[in-house]
């Protein structure tokens, strides 16, 4: 079985779902490009706990959470199956790395987990569980989570971070679609590349506070954390490639990044190739 690369993906606003955009096209046509993994374990930038929760359900609900003012959305429904198995695998992992985890039997998906996997999975016949992102615990914490499950990739499972590169919501009022990328996001979204690219993720994640334009660009941190998830999920060495870059309403970076093992050539096991 082909070791599953690791992906983090920009999800913004549940209207993604219907509407239309150059990250949605992305997304769909990533789905067809990705080998079919075993099963999909999202780190989601809308589920805050205290602890690494992974959610535990048999039959996940779909949360429409952030669907005001979009009604066909909020219709839609994500019935893929939950893994308790996985789940338990997961939370075992964690533990043996010395974290904590625990278990949520109830937790469903909300839209940072079933709105990309909506586009990329429209079967939803995948089991797809759920983890929780820690907002009051640093990046390095989350690169820890990500290291403890990088045996799941090289068991068929797609370790997914879904949050954005950049997330100031409040700064997209009154903003169209196509508005102009001021340059206090292009200064964030091309420091994060270039810190991706140099191949120290535990200097990325303690510089991240002084990024420039850190707190213009994410006045709270949950939704970049799950790209330290994916990131340590690919484990030492791993070597990131930009899948897509674009920036809806001026503000919301929808880029997102797979990230290939060290000890696999890329060439030889790529296993999404890159996108525009």
């Amino acid at each position: 079985m082909p070791r599953i690369e690791p992906l983090f993906l920009s999800h913004g606003a549940p209207a993604m779902a219907r509407g239309r955009s150059p990250a949605r096209a992305f997304l769909v046509d990533l789905g067809c490009r990705l080998p079919r993994p075993e099963a999909i374990l999202v780190a989601s930038a809308h589920w805050e706990s205290g602890l690494p929760a992974f959610g535990a359900a048999a039959a996940p609900a779909t949360l429409h959470d952030l669907c005001a003012g979009a009604p066909e959305v909020c219709r839609l429904t994500y019935p893929a199956p939950g893994s308790p198995a996985l789940a338990e695998r997961a939370a075992g992992l964690l533990r043996a790395a010395g974290l904590p985890a625990i278990l949520d039997p109830e937790r469903g998906l909300d839209h940072g987990a079933w709105v990309p996997l909506h586009l990329m999975v429209p079967t939803a016949d995948i089991p797809v569980v759920p983890l929780s992102v820690q907002p009051r615990l640093d990046p390095q914490h989350h690169l820890a989570v990500g290291r403890a499950l990088a045996p799941l990739a090289r068991e068929g499972v797609l370790v997914l971070g879904s949050g954005g590169v950049t997330n100031n919501v409040h700064a997209c009022h009154g903003r169209p679609e196509d508005a102009a990328v001021p340059p206090w996001v292009e200064r964030f979204r091309g420091w994060l590349a270039d810190r991706l690219a140099a191949g120290d993720p535990d200097t990325l994640a303690a510089a991240l506070g002084r990024a420039p334009a850190w707190r213009e660009n994410h006045p709270t941190p949950e939704h970049l954390l799950p790209l330290f998830v994916a990131l340590g999920a690919a484990g030492p060495g791993a070597v990131p490639r930009r899948l897509h870059a674009s920036v809806t309403h001026g503000v919301l970076a929808m880029d997102a990044y797979a990230f290939a093992p060290a000890e696999e050539p890329t060439p030889a096991r790529t296993l999404v190739e890159t996108v525009a």
